[in-house]
Protein backbone atom coordinates (compact mmCIF):
# COMPACT_ATOMS: atom_id res chain seq x y z
CA UNK A 1 0.00 0.00 0.00
CA UNK A 2 1.19 3.47 -0.85
CA UNK A 3 1.32 6.46 1.45
CA UNK A 4 0.03 9.70 -0.04
CA UNK A 5 0.81 13.35 0.63
CA UNK A 6 -2.91 14.15 0.44
CA UNK A 7 -5.28 13.29 3.27
CA UNK A 8 -9.02 13.44 3.88
CA UNK A 9 -10.14 17.02 4.56
CA UNK A 10 -7.26 18.69 2.66
CA UNK A 11 -7.93 21.52 0.22
CA UNK A 12 -6.59 20.58 -3.21
CA UNK A 13 -6.38 21.92 -6.77
CA UNK A 14 -6.67 19.77 -9.90
CA UNK A 15 -3.52 19.78 -12.10
CA UNK A 16 -4.77 17.86 -15.14
CA UNK A 17 -7.91 16.68 -16.89
CA UNK A 18 -11.29 18.21 -17.69
CA UNK A 19 -11.54 19.85 -14.25
CA UNK A 20 -8.05 21.44 -14.36
CA UNK A 21 -7.85 24.49 -12.07
CA UNK A 22 -10.85 23.55 -9.91
CA UNK A 23 -10.41 23.59 -6.14
CA UNK A 24 -12.14 21.43 -3.58
CA UNK A 25 -11.93 19.52 -0.31
CA UNK A 26 -10.97 15.84 -0.25
CA UNK A 27 -13.94 13.76 0.92
CA UNK A 28 -12.36 10.31 0.68
CA UNK A 29 -9.09 8.59 -0.27
CA UNK A 30 -9.25 5.21 -2.03
CA UNK A 31 -5.78 3.88 -1.19
CA UNK A 32 -5.91 0.60 -3.12
CA UNK A 33 -6.79 2.36 -6.39
CA UNK A 34 -4.70 5.52 -5.81
CA UNK A 35 -7.70 7.80 -6.19
CA UNK A 36 -9.50 10.50 -4.24
CA UNK A 37 -13.02 11.89 -4.24
CA UNK A 38 -12.96 15.70 -4.25
CA UNK A 39 -15.96 17.91 -3.49
CA UNK A 40 -17.32 19.54 -6.67
CA UNK A 41 -14.76 17.91 -8.99
CA UNK A 42 -15.24 15.20 -11.66
CA UNK A 43 -19.05 15.31 -11.46
CA UNK A 44 -20.87 12.44 -13.19
CA UNK A 45 -24.55 11.71 -13.77
CA UNK A 46 -25.69 8.32 -12.55
CA UNK A 47 -29.09 6.69 -13.05
CA UNK A 48 -30.43 5.32 -9.76
CA UNK A 49 -33.45 3.38 -8.64
CA UNK A 50 -35.47 4.80 -5.75
CA UNK A 51 -33.78 4.02 -2.42
CA UNK A 52 -33.97 5.35 1.14
CA UNK A 53 -31.17 7.81 0.31
CA UNK A 54 -32.72 8.90 -3.03
CA UNK A 55 -36.48 8.29 -2.68
CA UNK A 56 -37.20 9.96 -6.02
CA UNK A 57 -34.62 7.93 -7.98
CA UNK A 58 -33.78 9.13 -11.49
CA UNK A 59 -30.56 10.85 -12.54
CA UNK A 60 -28.25 11.83 -9.67
CA UNK A 61 -25.13 13.99 -9.97
CA UNK A 62 -22.22 12.78 -7.86
CA UNK A 63 -18.44 13.09 -7.57
CA UNK A 64 -16.38 10.35 -9.20
CA UNK A 65 -12.87 9.40 -8.03
CA UNK A 66 -9.90 11.24 -9.57
CA UNK A 67 -6.30 10.02 -9.67
CA UNK A 68 -4.20 11.38 -6.80
CA UNK A 69 -1.37 12.22 -9.21
CA UNK A 70 -3.65 14.90 -10.72
CA UNK A 71 -4.06 16.71 -7.38
CA UNK A 72 -1.86 19.22 -5.56
CA UNK A 73 -2.30 20.59 -2.07
CA UNK A 74 -3.21 24.27 -1.77
CA UNK A 75 -0.73 26.48 0.10
CA UNK A 76 -2.49 27.96 3.17
CA UNK A 77 -0.83 31.38 2.66
CA UNK A 78 -0.93 32.05 -1.08
CA UNK A 79 -3.85 29.81 -2.12
CA UNK A 80 -1.89 28.24 -4.99
CA UNK A 81 -0.58 24.71 -5.58
CA UNK A 82 2.42 23.64 -3.52
CA UNK A 83 4.58 20.62 -2.90
CA UNK A 84 4.70 18.99 0.53
CA UNK A 85 7.63 18.39 2.84
CA UNK A 86 7.89 16.67 6.20
CA UNK A 87 9.77 17.81 9.31
CA UNK A 88 9.78 17.07 13.01
CA UNK A 89 8.35 19.65 15.42
CA UNK A 90 8.49 18.79 19.13
CA UNK A 91 9.10 15.13 18.27
CA UNK A 92 6.08 14.90 15.93
CA UNK A 93 6.25 14.53 12.15
CA UNK A 94 4.29 17.35 10.47
CA UNK A 95 3.60 18.31 6.86
CA UNK A 96 4.63 21.74 5.61
CA UNK A 97 4.27 23.74 2.42
CA UNK A 98 7.47 23.93 0.35
CA UNK A 99 6.28 27.24 -1.10
CA UNK A 100 5.68 29.23 2.10
CA UNK A 101 7.20 26.96 4.75
CA UNK A 102 3.94 27.08 6.70
CA UNK A 103 2.73 24.01 8.59
CA UNK A 104 -0.28 22.16 7.13
CA UNK A 105 -2.81 20.92 9.66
Amino acid sequence: MAKYHIKKGDNVIVNAGDDKGKKGRVLEIIVKKGRAIVEGVNIIKKSTKPTAKYPQGGIVEMEAPINISNLSLIDPKSGTATRIGYRFVDGKKVRYSKKSGEEIK
